[in-house]
């Protein structure tokens, strides 16, 4: 269940109300990592067990998304206890591309409520508004989402899995079920079938996969996250996605959509 779905409180707790002002985001990461946290609530219609939670850490207090690795249900085509390692990998592609997607993600071991797992600042928005209801305006600012998915390979993303915040800023969330060295993209976003890939992403993958080569710095922080063939896979997907210089249609040929779509 994604983000904008409100976690049911827990003990009759209200949630906080949303912040007035964005800390700045190493801080954010900071406080992921050593902060302390209490859980607020959980969100029952997700497929795995999902956490809302508020966080405090110096001056900072904010609500996340807290997602534990033994709270995740198997999948026969990923492997096991995976899945939370994922959504951090997609917060340091995000990042590593300059696009700033993702929310601030972290993987934390340490002073969790139910064990390990990705501790997610939470993004706060309007429930109501997602892809299938979005202006046109904000759908032309969709190549960079569509462009990351195909790259990350994306198995799930759904409509509600794409958020404005206050500030107008496209964010992505629910990452898990991504990075699989098979074709797995589903996505509800085909908006731009057949049109030319804009230059300055196509220069942001190159720079990108170029961090990718063993022991350079988009390797190694990834290297914790997922498999050396995952990387390996990553990285040809930007080659791949450089040298067809289009966006790709829905492969007829096997299921291209989520679902549910929402």
């Amino acid at each position: 269940m994604p983000q904008e779905k409100r976690a049911q409180t827990l003990g009759g707790c209200p949630v906080s109300p949303a912040m007035t002002s964005e800390p700045d985001k190493d801080r954010i990461l900071t406080a992921l990592q050593k902060g302390t946290f209490e859980l607020q609530g959980q969100f029952v219609n997700s497929s795995n067990y999902t956490f809302l939670g508020m966080l405090t850490y110096e001056d900072l207090k904010f609500e996340v998304v807290y997602k534990p690795t033994r709270g995740q249900r198997p999948l026969w085509d990923f492997p096991d206890r995976t899945l939370t390692k994922r959504e951090v990998a997609a917060f340091i592609v995000s990042e590593a591309l300059g696009w700033e997607l993702v929310p601030p993600t972290v993987y934390r071991r340490q002073k969790t409520p139910l064990g390990s797992g990705s501790l997610q600042y939470y993004i706060h928005h309007n429930p109501e508004y997602h892809y299938f209801n979005f202006s046109l305006q904000h759908r032309q600012r969709l190549r960079p989402v569509v462009l990351f998915d195909l790259l990350v390979n994306n198995a799930d993303r759904k409509g509600g899995h794409v958020l404005v915040d206050n500030n107008d800023h496209l964010w992505l969330i629910d990452h898990g079920v991504c990075f699989h060295v098979e074709h797995k993209l589903r996505t509800v976003i085909w908006d731009f079938a057949g049109e030319a890939i804009p230059p300055h992403l196509l220069d942001d993958l190159k720079r990108f996969e170029q961090t990718l080569e063993e022991k350079k710095q988009g390797y190694e922080s990834l290297k914790p996250l997922l498999s050396p063939a995952e990387i390996k896979a990553l990285q040809r997907r930007s080659r791949m996605l450089r040298t067809l210089g289009t966006f790709p249609h829905p492969d007829s040929g096997r299921r291209s959509y989520p679902w549910p779509p929402v």
